[in-house]
């Protein structure tokens, strides 16, 4: 948590007063097929359309790019012109 910490603290957009965390806020652990059975529906979705920036947080251990749930978050971020 703390390297995650670090670099959204580098790296929070100017005037950003609120931060959603798809890691914190949807149960990781257990069954969440429902939630996310249509992913244009699912929570992040639907946090991501409300929102102006989209704040992507890498880690040391590997690329998110090779973890499909994130390329899709960040294709729904460019199709909707947010600030990544």
């Amino acid at each position: 948590i703390f390297e995650f910490v670090d670099k959204v603290l580098a790296s929070w957009p100017r005037g950003a007063k609120n931060a959603w965390c798809c890691m914190l806020a949807i149960p990781q652990n257990l069954r969440i097929a429902e939630l996310i059975s249509t992913p244009s529906a699912s929570p992040f979705a639907r946090a991501l359309a409300f929102a102006p920036y989209m704040l992507v947080v890498p880690n040391h251990s590997g690329s998110i790019y090779t973890r499909l749930w994130c390329v899709y978050e960040a294709f729904l971020a460019y199709q909707w012109d947010k600030v990544v």
